[in-house]
């Protein structure tokens, strides 16, 4: 039996490819499971019509995060914090912080997508990994000073 795949399966293969199982795997697991559909001639039309769509979307929001990524090296952010001995930070400079600054900069960006190795303790200037996309990243500047 032909069927096509909704997702990897590692002993079959990968998502939207056409493979022969044998009818009680697909019609008991496979099926069942939403891991394949029937491959007739309806099923492969409407998954290429759909996974066309998916690419396109894909590329635009791609072309997007590449946009918002160009703008993003320019920003330089500054975070004015309260210091004890030793210029030692009251706290850290949260994921939270870095995301206020942006949007006073005007980018709306997830906290989630912001990359701290550690949080930040310290005076000093940071490269800060901002994650657009799958496969776009940017980096920010921020400069922590005392206030």
């Amino acid at each position: 039996m032909k069927v096509i795949l909704l997702r990897d399966i590692e002993t079959l293969g990968q998502t939207g490819e056409i493979v022969q199982v044998a009818a009680g795997y697909a019609r008991n697991f496979l099926i069942p499971n939403r891991q394949a559909i029937l491959a007739s001639d309806t099923n492969v039309a409407q998954f290429e019509t759909q996974r066309r769509q998916h690419e396109a979307t894909a590329e635009r929001e791609q072309r997007g995060a590449h946009q918002q990524a160009a703008e993003l090296e320019k920003a330089s952010l500054t975070a004015q914090v309260r210091v004890g001995e030793g210029d030692r930070l009251f706290g850290s400079v949260t994921t939270q912080n870095i995301v206020d600054l942006l949007k006073e900069q005007g980018h709306d960006i997830d906290r989630r997508s912001i990359q701290l190795e550690e949080p930040i303790r310290e005076l000093g200037v940071y490269n800060i990994k901002v994650q657009l996309h799958s496969s776009v990243k940017a980096t920010v500047k921020l400069w922590v000073v005392k206030e």
